[in-house]
């Protein structure tokens, strides 16, 4: 029959590794989201403007990206 120390030994060294590797595999899809999906910059808000056809003020982007932030 198995110890208890070792059993007990066992499963807190499983649950240590186990939140080790969820922590670096948590790290890189985060990562891997943030270069798939890159969060909204002024520069990108000028582009969306630009495909639509509207000249748009420093003011007005900067509108945009503060309501977005609100919204965050």
């Amino acid at each position: 029959m198995i110890e208890i120390g070792v059993f007990i030994g066992t499963v807190i060294g499983v649950l240590i590794l186990g939140l080790v590797v969820g922590f670096f595999a948590s790290r890189w899809f985060f990562k891997r989201q943030l270069q798939k999906n890159p969060p909204i910059n002024e520069n990108m808000i000028r582009a969306m403007f630009m495909q639509m056809g509207v000249k748009a003020s420093e003011a007005r982007i900067r509108a945009v990206m503060n309501s977005m932030k609100k919204n965050q």
